[in-house]
């Protein structure tokens, strides 16, 4: 009986011969065995289940386990944005309903399509890293100047940038980037800052407009506190600088502009989608918006997300298990799906 494949009828005739041998006759089961031709490790397995097969052991199914559906929904909405990394694109489909999957799950799905993109940030210095984080919104504002060439003139982009939200309080392409140009922007940044609120302690680099006597008599009579960054340490203004160069590359440089109202007009576009609509990486890929409305607010969307992604995976559990149980009339979840007024991201 060595190296064929045995039925079930045969193994249990086998296992009742041997039993029977040995309690009627006092038959030595290594006798019947060796007769036999069978190993003890066979026979030992099959007297355990009286000769029956085994079953095939199940997968049991995990909430971390895609459905077709969804995996074919995360591919398309990369293929609709493939210049969006893949933990703002989870959620982005995350808050848009259109699939509920950790950032990990669309890297693995991503990557098996030959369309994931890893970005890795540059090793930097320990003693690099800026001024301490601000607690609440309006409690540190960034400003700085970056240059936009378009159709070969040169204008200047000056901005003011809230370090807790991240979100530009004002901004304004200008012709010039003297000292009174930004006081002027700075003048209309302030005027959006809520009452009662106390004013904010201002960074900046060290330009000449940021050093000139002008401009500190200026903040002395806002009473606007002022703190500029070490020489040729941009980290310490890196907010302000990390949004010049996402306005420069999913802005100035992939957007026509034929003149300056265009550009003004195009430029006050990108800034109101990237404080209400772009995710943002260092926000919980939240927007600035949200965390201009305070923690509570930030706390229930993060809470939302939560809730929307342990449903999912919940789903997907019920799914998996209809599948290995056989059951075709199981429906198949949409890739459009809708979260319960409960959790739905406002």
């Amino acid at each position: 009986m060595t190296g064929c494949h045995v039925s079930s009828p045969t193994s249990q005739a086998v296992v009742a011969a041997v039993t029977y041998l040995k309690r009627r006759a006092g038959f030595p089961i290594r006798e019947s065995l060796r007769v036999l031709g069978l190993s003890r490790a066979t026979y030992f397995r099959w007297a355990g289940t009286d000769g029956k097969q085994p079953r095939a052991r199940g997968v049991t199914p995990k909430g971390h386990y895609l459905t077709p559906t969804e995996r074919a929904a995360v591919v398309a909405y990369k293929r609709q944005h493939p210049e969006i990394g893949y933990r703002r694109l989870a959620n982005m489909m995350l808050d848009e309903g259109i699939a509920a999957v950790p950032p990990s799950s669309v890297y693995r799905v991503l990557a098996q399509a030959g369309l994931a993109s890893r970005w890795t940030q540059a090793a930097g210095q320990e003693h690099k890293k800026g001024f301490d984080q601000p607690r609440r919104v309006h409690e540190q504002w960034h400003t700085d100047i970056a240059y936009l060439n378009i159709l070969g003139t040169h204008y200047f982009f000056i901005g003011v940038l809230d370090g807790y939200s991240r979100a530009i309080m004002h901004h304004e392409v200008r012709l010039d980037m003297t000292t009174t140009d930004v006081e002027i922007v700075m003048e209309r940044a302030l005027a959006h800052l809520p009452p009662g609120l106390p004013r904010p302690r201002l960074i900046s680099d060290n330009g000449p407009q940021y050093i000139s006597g002008q401009f500190k008599a200026y903040l002395r009579e806002r009473e606007v506190s002022h703190s500029r960054a070490r020489p040729h340490h941009p980290q310490s203004n890196g907010k302000m600088e990390r949004f010049h160069k996402s306005l420069k590359v999913e802005c100035v440089r992939v957007t026509a502009m034929s003149d300056l109202d265009e550009a003004r007009r195009l430029i006050g576009q990108y800034v109101e989608e990237y404080n209400t609509q772009r995710l943002h990486s260092a926000l919980h890929y939240l927007t600035p918006a949200d965390y201009l409305r305070g923690p509570e607010h930030v706390q229930q969307r993060l809470e939302a997300r939560r809730v929307a992604l342990t449903e999912a995976a919940y789903r997907r559990r019920v799914y998996w298990q209809a599948i290995q149980a056989g059951n075709a009339s199981m429906p198949v979840v949409s890739s459009q799906w809708i979260m319960s007024p409960s959790i739905c991201i406002t």
